[in-house]
């Protein structure tokens, strides 16, 4: 398998955390979206959607982290990241969603670039912006946990789907310095993960083309 990502790209994050909680290997393939080389040959041939994640893999060309993590889980059941129950699986797929969904696609690079480049908006201004959408999903995330039985994870006693898009998103808000306060199950969940060494792996430090 060969994973092709930027170490800072949260939807590259989620894939990584889920290669390395089913210890799989795979191929490191950076590309640096910041630089705009997604948008370039060679990867601008490969990639229809020119974004990260892209897993090749079975002579196949996989894109969106969320349909990656998935076919991932169906391909390697062990340790499964989705519940065996319908209800279980719905319930993590709407965590992860809340993510994925509601909070990452107003705030990612090509968003966050567009605000400054093409609407002349000021840094400070943008990172208002960035704060207040994230802190927004969180909150409602932490609603979500609140109405779940207790549990170490976002959703039972293993990490899911739903902890794969938790970690990238708190990573990248640390960045922005958005509020954590009032999240104490999000925030666990968060802390759980990182205790793993699976996760320690796949985060952006440990990554070949991280940059200090």
């Amino acid at each position: 398998m060969k994973l092709h990502n930027y170490f800072r790209s949260s939807a590259s994050f989620r894939v990584r955390i889920a290669l390395e909680l089913k210890g799989l290997s795979y191929e490191y393939i950076p590309v640096h979206i910041a630089r705009g080389d997604h948008k370039k040959p060679p990867y601008a041939e490969l990639s229809a959607d020119t974004l990260v994640p892209m897993l090749e893999v079975d002579g196949q060309k996989l894109s969106q982290s969320m349909a990656i993590i998935e076919y991932l889980d169906e391909k390697h059941p062990a340790p499964a990241l989705l519940p065996a129950d319908a209800l279980g699986r719905a319930k993590v797929r709407a965590l992860a969603q809340s993510i994925a969904c509601e909070i990452h696609p107003i705030n990612n690079l090509r968003v966050l670039k567009y605000l400054v480049r093409e609407l002349k908006v000021e840094e400070e201004a943008k990172n208002i912006w960035y704060r207040h959408w994230c802190r927004e999903g969180l909150e409602a995330f932490e609603r979500q946990l609140n109405q779940l039985p207790p549990s170490t994870y976002c959703y039972g006693e293993t990490p899911t789907l739903a902890d794969c898009c938790l970690v990238p998103q708190i990573f990248n808000a640390r960045r922005f310095d958005v509020n954590f306060e009032g999240l104490p199950r999000t925030m666990a969940a968060f802390d759980a993960c990182m205790a793993l060494p699976a996760v320690q792996k796949a985060q952006p430090s440990s990554c070949p083309d991280n940059e200090a």
